[in-house]
């Protein structure tokens, strides 16, 4: 049930039709995994924790480094040489003290991503990296969770939900790492990471409620420099290692 102070602190998203009351409490009742939280999975986490959802792991390892202030909006400039996660514990429960976050200090591998994925509801990929990108649409079909998958690149970015076992899965269209992918080879600006973490929640939160049209089988496709907007339909790949 929802306390008179969370009431009155979403009030504005109850009153949209369809979302209520009963949405509320699904939100409240919820577990996501972020990972990574950086550009991408920062405005992610922190949207989610604004819409109300009860408990966010976060994954992410490392300090903070100068290049990342630019985008990484949990972090701070006085942060720099500082482990990246519980500084973002820190802001999303200063932000939201409701919320219980659980930070891992690594990001998602092989060793422990069963694990990360096991104790949540949905997983947000938002990782830079395809090897575990990869690695979490495996994880997530092989324990049957639904996973929002968000990427991007310089201007460009991408948006698509998967839920096993009817829905193209990430593997259908990147069946491995692409050889000219490179972890340090792309440029970002903190905006466009921004607005697609704002999207990649609004999918979580639509996810959780039951409230709206997924992106389940479609892939939305802007370009922020010129500000064009498409949605393409995407089919399982016949073969498909993972899902086929």
């Amino acid at each position: 049930m929802l306390s008179e102070s969370e009431l009155e602190k979403y009030k504005r998203q109850i009153q949209i039709p369809g979302l209520g009351e009963e949405g509320q409490e699904k939100l409240k009742a919820a577990s996501v995994l972020v990972t990574r939280v950086g550009g991408l999975g920062g405005p992610t986490a922190l949207w989610l924790a604004a819409a109300g959802v009860g408990k966010i792991v976060i994954a992410h390892d490392g300090a903070v480094t100068p290049s990342n202030l630019n985008r990484m909006i949990l972090v701070r400039g006085d942060g720099v040489g500082k482990p990246r996660a519980p500084q973002m514990k820190e802001t999303l429960n200063r932000f939201n003290p409701d919320l219980e976050v659980v930070a891992v200090n690594d990001n998602a591998t092989q060793e422990n991503v069963a694990e990360l994925v096991g104790q949540v509801d949905v997983v947000c990929d938002t990782t830079p990296h395809f090897g575990e990108r990869l690695l979490l649409n495996k994880e997530c079909w092989r324990q049957g969770k639904p996973m929002v998958d968000a990427g991007m690149n310089g201007m460009e970015a991408q948006l698509t939900t998967i839920i096993p076992p009817n829905s193209p899965c990430l593997a259908c269209r990147v069946p491995v790492v692409p050889e000219w992918w490179h972890p340090l080879g792309f440029g970002v600006l903190g905006a466009v990471a921004g607005s697609l973490g704002a999207l990649a929640a609004a999918e979580v939160v639509k996810l959780i409620t039951g409230y709206g049209e997924l992106l389940v089988g479609r892939l939305l496709s802007y370009d922020a420099e010129d500000m064009t907007f498409s949605v393409y339909d995407i089919h399982k790949r016949p073969g498909c290692e993972v899902c086929g």
